[in-house]
């Protein structure tokens, strides 16, 4: 992360006020990644780190659900679905540890979100990134943050009013005490790295859009058909790059968040099970948690298809209003003389829709391509 910050330093005597941004940007992300021990810079960073994995992804809930699983404890302090919610946790943080592991080592965090390539975007691209990087390291605290007020507060009452009830090993408020941090600790951090895998697929998908938007602008202005077409190829292969690099960690994500949240459906809807906030709200917690992370990876997937979808069809959209307006001449180049909008769209086709429009779609029926006739029917039909 130094690297990062030492790049972006360089840059900052062109464009002083927006560096600025970045760097706090690239320390936030530094924090949170210090956050939840995911630093292996070096040797004895990721042996710490492992062992912080183990300690408080394996070796606490462990402990947590077979010495103080409580099964002679009052209807109230009785956990029956703690084994679901601990194995569901485990699972969840060891595949994003896991991963986020190996995109650390392989690809580094500069390479990882794509820092490497920012000098060959525009500022608004590169603006529009480093205000994404922010928020998402807000959203982080957003999604997290909640739900680990309301663990605590049950796991704080949980202690208070089983006193006695609970085993506890010498005395029984230091004993509750550590339990109690250490299970809080646990949760936290098996929570918040998946929360953060996720919003780390939510970012690179961010830039990619930001790309596609800049990318949209090249049909507004004069620009040769290799300009565009190689600019296209390098936006698909980075979207190829992420679609590979995340497609193992959403597919497990998808199947065991849907398999886990089957099994807790079975489990309260038995004929024999008494559903309430003392028993059932930490199985709550735990669906909420997972299917916020889920649901940021599908979004984000959804959107850049959208807008990968919306470019394919202003290509399309360019190429039918430059042939239905441009005319032939004896070398069979059109004209470069710039068409006005009343050119663009025939009189008496109306293409404005009573249905309710998406406000983020580059498709719109208000885009005129104002230099749609300065490129042959021929190249635009083999960019289309």
């Amino acid at each position: 992360m130094e690297n990062e910050a030492q790049s972006l330093l360089s840059k900052s005597r062109a464009n002083p006020g927006y560096i600025s941004q970045d760097v706090l940007d690239l320390k936030s992300l530094r924090l949170c990644l210090n956050w939840v021990c995911l630093d292996q810079s070096s040797l004895w960073r990721a042996g710490l780190s492992w062992s912080i994995f183990f300690l408080l992804a394996v070796g606490v809930p462990i402990v947590s659900h077979f010495v103080l699983l409580c099964s002679n404890c009052d209807a109230k302090h009785q956990r029956p679905y703690d084994a679901l919610i601990q194995l569901s946790l485990s699972v969840f943080a060891a595949i994003s540890f896991i991963h986020l592991s190996y995109w650390s080592r392989k690809y580094g965090a500069r390479r990882f979100l794509f820092l490497d390539k920012l000098a060959d975007v525009s500022d608004k691209v590169r603006h529009g990134y480093a205000q994404e990087l922010q928020k998402s390291m807000k959203l982080l605290c957003i999604f997290v943050l909640p739900c680990f007020a309301a663990e605590s507060a049950y796991r704080i009452w949980w202690y208070a009013t089983g006193a006695g009830q609970i085993p506890y090993l010498g005395n029984l408020y230091t004993s509750y005490i550590i339990s109690c941090t250490l299970q809080l600790c646990s949760w936290i951090y098996r929570t918040s790295i998946f929360i953060l895998a996720s919003l780390l697929y939510q970012l690179t998908c961010h830039l990619q859009i930001l790309r596609l938007e800049d990318f949209a602008q090249f049909f507004q202005k004069e620009t040769e058909v290799s300009s565009i077409l190689a600019e296209h190829l390098r936006i698909r292969r980075t979207l190829r790059i992420i679609s590979h690099r995340f497609r193992r960690f959403i597919l497990l994500s998808l199947v065991l968040v849907t398999a886990s949240q089957f099994i807790a459906l079975l489990l309260t809807f038995r004929t024999s099970t008494t559903v309430n906030f003392y028993e059932a709200g930490e199985l709550a917690l735990c669906s909420i948690s997972l299917v916020i992370g889920l649901f940021i990876c599908l979004r984000s997937a959804t959107k850049i298809s959208h807008r990968a979808q919306s470019i394919t069809s202003l290509a399309a959209k360019w190429h039918v209003c430059a042939t239905i307006n441009s005319f032939d001449e004896a070398d069979g180049e059109t004209p470069t003389a710039q068409i006005v909008p009343s050119q663009i769209i025939p009189p008496g086709v109306d293409w404005e829709s009573d249905e309710e429009e998406d406000g983020d779609d580059l498709d719109n029926t208000k885009l005129v391509p104002i230099f749609a006739n300065t490129i042959s029917f021929q190249k635009r039909q083999a960019l289309g």
